[in-house]
């Protein structure tokens, strides 16, 4: 088994690490965390006795196999120099910051093998998209070797690193865009009948995750779909002109706006490393 090291205690680090360590067969051994703050992974030990839980990166990197950088763009440039030099030649860095470019990366850890993996939230409930990106140095071997670490999180995509930012946003950023709708087509539902609403979200969500299964069982597209249920002259036929005249500028301002965003995460990410290298 590889030793698999985990840098960043995070929602997404603590996701990982907990979702690997809770699985069947997994030897705690193999596992290595390190953490900015160590007073927040020293408790670790007493669940898990015989995880590595690493006082400095020092400690973690000369260890692991592969490693996972689980920290804000900000701060991948200066957890990377920290452990380049005690890395093997061989280990596989992976990290899941999509905004940080592999031009960048490979500044700081030059002819070595580095990936992105992108999951998202839904990977708590084993439903995750996770999007992938690999440098040149990447083999077929190590491909294998990561994915067969991510699959425990749902479905994984490879897709070229220009299409992360889009990618990103629907799957990442999705279910906090999902779950915003969700929260306005409650409060709305509310106003229109005496049903509490946590029984108008209940309901809601439930159906959401129906159509979802449904659409993936059955191959539908969205456009079979919308035909099986809106018949001719129906309330359903009104509901679906409605989103059809007022939801595409909802979506297009989204798009635009997150889009911005991200490419100004990527702008700020070559600032700091630029700036990190004129010091």
């Amino acid at each position: 088994m590889m030793n698999i090291g985990i840098i960043g205690y995070g929602s997404m680090g603590k996701m990982m690490l907990l979702k690997y360590l809770a699985a069947t067969g997994i030897d705690q051994s193999g596992f290595y965390i390190a953490n900015r703050t160590y007073d927040k992974i020293k408790n670790l030990k007493n669940a898990y006795p015989q995880l590595n839980v690493c006082a400095s990166l020092a400690e973690l990197a000369p260890a692991v196999d592969i490693v996972f950088i689980c920290v804000k763009p900000l701060d991948i440039k200066t957890v990377l120099s920290g452990i380049i030099g005690s890395l093997k030649p061989s280990c596989h860095i992976v990290s899941l910051n999509s905004s940080v470019l592999f031009s960048h990366l490979e500044r700081v850890a030059p002819n070595r093998k580095i990936s992105k993996a992108v999951p998202s939230i839904t990977a708590e409930v084993n439903q995750s998209v996770t999007l992938v990106c690999h440098n040149q140095l990447v083999t077929q071997t190590d491909k294998t070797e990561l994915y067969r670490l991510l699959e425990c999180f749902g479905s994984i995509t490879e897709i070229p690193e220009s299409e992360l930012s889009l990618g990103s946003v629907i799957t990442s950023s999705m279910p906090g865009f999902i779950g915003a709708l969700f929260k306005v087509i409650a409060e709305e539902a509310v106003k229109h009948t005496s049903l509490p609403k946590e029984t108008i979200l209940k309901m809601f969500v439930e159906t959401y995750y129906g159509t979802g299964t449904l659409l993936l069982a059955k191959a539908m597209t969205f456009s079979s779909l919308i035909e099986r249920v809106a018949t001719k002259g129906g309330l359903t036929e009104e509901g679906t002109e409605v989103i059809n005249a007022q939801f595409p500028p909802i979506m297009e301002s989204l798009f635009a706006k997150t889009l911005t965003k991200r490419k100004a995460i990527i702008e700020q990410s070559i600032i700091e490393f630029n700036t990190l290298d004129q010091q």
